[in-house]
């Protein structure tokens, strides 16, 4: 089945932070910043980014944004080194450990992942891109890494029983499978040498089950 992945306008980045923080209940009594700030608020990190001469990628939500329609966030995820954090003072970070950190940048809340961790890196290394946003050029993880990205995360949100963050997971990588059609297999070679024997299994069990959802949907969709 040959499917034409959906003609894609040019993301404005701050709009789909200041919409998902409009529309989410949780920002209501503690807004963290003006939304008429977020468009000066994103020019700022990126400027902020080149000055610094930040090696980063930009992932998560956003960049699926590029590839496919319908993604809802109000973060900014980046792949960056280890060492980049000392070189940005102006991200407070709330939170670190080995392969990630989060903090607010002007109010506007950065996720890190960080490039300890050796798929990370591998993602920075071969799986980029450059997307071109509303704001400028941003170099994007491919939809390989972004694959990537989502099935090494999948077992361990099966584990803490994340039931919210499974789901919203699995849609992202069924999405992403039925426009672009990767080679699935690559990606499972890739992530051999990052997750256990019992982890790899049950990605490719989810996987199976995204195959099996893809084609009932094909089915229903030449009827």
């Amino acid at each position: 089945m040959t499917v034409q992945a959906p003609a894609q306008s040019q993301v404005k980045i701050s709009q789909v932070v200041r919409n998902a923080i409009q529309f989410n209940a949780r920002h209501w009594r503690n807004r963290p910043m003006s939304s008429d700030l977020m468009p000066q608020t994103v020019s700022n990190l990126f400027r902020l980014l080149d000055e610094r001469q930040i090696d980063y990628v930009l992932v998560g939500g956003i960049a699926l944004l590029s590839y496919v329609e319908g993604r809802n966030t109000d973060d900014i995820d980046l792949i960056v080194t280890v060492a980049s954090l000392d070189r940005l003072p102006e991200i407070g970070l709330t939170s670190r450990d080995m392969y990630f950190a989060r903090g607010q940048f002007q109010g506007l809340q950065i996720d890190l992942l960080l490039t300890s961790n050796p798929l990370f890196e591998q993602v920075r290394r071969r799986h980029t891109t450059v997307q071109r946003f509303d704001e400028r050029e941003i170099t994007t993880a491919t939809v390989e890494g972004l694959l990537l990205l989502k099935l090494y995360a999948l077992p361990s949100l099966y584990r803490e029983g994340n039931f919210a963050r499974v789901g919203l997971y699995e849609n992202d990588v069924a999405t992403l499978l039925y426009y672009y059609q990767p080679d699935q297999e690559a990606i499972l070679r890739e992530l051999a040498g990052h997750l256990s024997a019992s982890d790899l299994a049950e990605v490719r069990d989810i996987l199976a089950e995204i195959a099996e959802r893809i084609h009932r949907f094909g089915n229903n969709d030449r009827a």
